[in-house]
């Protein structure tokens, strides 16, 4: 048996069976052609061999592990530089993994360790993109120039040790040298009080420069993640709510992490009661981790197990068990998110510890008080007007026993402004000027945990954008991204204020990011673009959109954008849709949910309503009469 130290170039197309689906011809030449035109010729010409052809895929040998990270970047530029000239549907994305190693030759075939870690580090790489081993980072460092940067250590199927990852930076030149010692899995967060201060810049240049859907490799390049609502194993099956509570705190606080993507509550609380495979979910949902667990809660004791899962394997990478009893339900937070991100990312260091609480504290909330903040949440994410209602009695109840709660106080206030926002609300002054309230007894509170902090902030945002504080309103929704500069949701509601702000492009690339780091989010984005690309101009687009969701008033928003396409009657027939909704919807009960700073925004949309048929307050009235 003959062996040979070689590096190995693994390559494949990103959702290839999708596309084939799509058009199967149009597809295997695109292929064909950019394999013949592209891969061979570079492959070659970098004193390369390819010894096997997998469909999508190839292997790749190389004398030289200089040449194959050479040829890697040529060929992802090469890739990059056809696709610009092609339709979006019609682009071929390519992933690379690079690895040196031994190999077993068996005539013009390669097998062996060398030719397997290969093939597990190009499942690692984000589409257009290269991920390499260690090895190869450290036996280039020197001689080329392309940046490297660590992923940390990672446990890859089939593979007995730990792989050292590395993400070739392919768009700048400038050489970086390696550190010579590295932590086992040490992400750039772990690096000290530098890293504390990059944390503080990347949040800021989140807020003004987020990813957009253009930018794949920052969101694919980092782990992903799911957290499913945990299962009730109560006695009386009567605390779902708090197996949601943990799972929506996990999603919250993960969230706040560049280097773990997580999709939002919404997209994986989708999954709540279903039994399937995690690997179908974990496909569905386009993650790589999928958490879940049990909770099950008996007096002042609660018991979580909790299980981090391998969603393209199903295999268990993690599990733990935690009994807690007394008045401390951010410990139990604190404990498992703690493992959690661990074990994806292989450190759970001072430094992470130390932006957990700072990002969302120890206050003073007791289990109980926190008990009456998950129903009332619990009630609120169900969009409904009884929802809505039955959220604000619970948030009311909890305060009779906790007055000063500023977590129940601040959940009471968004149900005050969501009645409006969903168009419930008969009262609709009465409702934002309880809410402005509740939000500004908050916010006095100069001991707040940033948790609280931040719903806070979200909710005056939206009550200042309706006062025409514009400017205001963007500083108070700057300030609620801060705490959770990754999270989808937050972003996408922020597109809203930035519209309304007279910000559409700024709003379109926020709404970007959101739909880059969650796709499951795409009823709620899709109706926030829906509003942007109406104030753009952009009717076709808009309808597109709006066509995907009901959420809120996005019948509505249809309406306008199929009257300025000049579709009278489809316009009346999204109208009639929202009525069917929500009966009460009128003119003015939608105008007050809206405030542009441009005023003629919302009277040029208010009249295109009036004329596809939503009734003015008065009409309604005398119909009711």
């Amino acid at each position: 048996m003959e062996r040979r130290l070689s590096a190995i170039l693994a390559a494949d197309v990103v959702g290839y069976s999708a596309l084939m689906e799509q058009d199967e011809a149009g597809t295997f030449d695109r292929l064909r052609a950019r394999r013949t035109e592209l891969f061979e010729p570079e492959i070659a010409g970098h004193h390369g061999r390819v010894f096997k052809l997998m469909g999508d895929g190839l292997l790749a040998e190389f004398g030289s592990v200089v040449d194959a990270v050479e040829c890697a970047v040529s060929l992802q530029r090469g890739m990059a530089e056809r696709n610009a000239s092609v339709a979006e549907e019609e682009r071929l994305n390519v992933r690379i993994g690079i690895n040196l190693g031994e190999v077993i030759m068996d005539g013009d075939d390669r097998y062996g360790e060398g030719v397997n870690v290969a093939a597990r580090l190009e499942q690692l790489a984000p589409p257009g993109g290269i991920c390499v081993s260690g090895k190869v980072a450290k036996e280039v460092e020197n001689k080329l120039a392309f940046a490297f940067d660590s992923a940390g250590q990672r446990k890859v199927k089939n593979i007995e040790e730990l792989v050292d990852v590395y993400y070739v930076r392919i768009d700048t030149a400038p050489r970086r040298r390696l550190p010579h010692k590295r932590g086992i899995g040490r992400p750039w967060w772990a690096l000290g009080v530098a890293a504390a201060i990059v944390a503080v810049v990347a949040a800021w240049m989140a807020l003004y420069y987020p990813l957009t859907a253009s930018s794949p490799a920052a969101s694919s390049a980092i782990p992903s993640v799911a957290v499913l609502p945990f299962k009730d194993l109560s006695a009386d099956k009567s605390l779902g709510y708090l197996g949601e509570g943990v799972a929506n705190d996990l999603t919250a606080i993960l969230s706040r992490f560049a280097d773990i993507a997580v999709v939002s509550r919404t997209s994986s609380f989708a999954y709540e009661d279903k039994e399937g495979d995690v690997r179908q979910i974990g496909k569905e949902l386009g993650v790589g981790y999928i958490v879940e667990g049990s909770v099950r809660k008996e007096g002042d004791r609660v018991r979580i197990v909790a299980e981090l899962i391998d969603a393209e394997t199903g295999d268990h990478i993690w599990a733990d068990r935690f009994d807690k009893a007394g008045t401390d339900p951010w410990a139990l937070q604190d404990e498992l998110t703690g493992k959690i991100v661990g074990a994806m990312t292989g450190e759970w260091g001072a430094i992470r510890k130390a932006d957990y609480s700072q990002a969302w504290g120890k206050d003073s909330t007791n289990l109980a008080e926190y008990d009456y903040y998950l129903r009332a949440e619990s009630q609120l994410n169900l969009f409904t007007k009884e929802g809505l209602q039955r959220s604000g009695e619970i948030s009311q109840q909890g305060l009779q026993v906790f007055s000063d709660s500023p977590l129940l106080t601040v959940e009471l206030g968004w149900s005050h402004w969501m009645k409006v926002g969903l168009l419930y609300s008969p009262d609709p002054p009465a409702d934002l000027q309880e809410a402005g309230r509740l939000a500004d007894k908050v916010l006095s509170n100069k001991n707040l945990s940033p948790q609280v902090a931040r719903l806070a902030h979200w909710l005056r945002a939206w009550l200042l954008t309706l006062k025409r504080d514009h400017d205001g309103a963007v500083a108070e929704m700057n300030k609620a991204i801060a705490a959770a500069p990754y999270n989808a949701f937050t972003l996408t509601d922020a597109g809203s204020i930035f519209l309304q702000a007279g910000q559409p492009e700024k709003a379109l690339e926020l709404t970007d990011a959101a739909a880059a780091r969650d796709p499951g989010l795409s009823w709620f984005f899709n109706y926030v673009r829906g509003f942007i690309f109406i104030v753009l101009g952009r009717n076709e687009d808009a309808v597109e959109v709006l066509k995907t969701t009901e959420f809120a008033d996005a019948p509505l928003q249809l309406a306008i954008a199929y009257m300025r396409l000049g579709r009278q009657a489809d316009a009346r027939a999204a109208v009639q849709k929202m009525l069917k909704l929500t009966p009460t919807a009128t003119i003015q009960s939608w105008r007050q949910a809206w405030n542009f700073r441009d005023p003629s925004i919302l009277d040029q949309a208010a009249a295109d309503l009036a004329r596809a048929g939503l009734p003015s307050e008065a009409a309604l009235n005398s119909q009711t009469d």
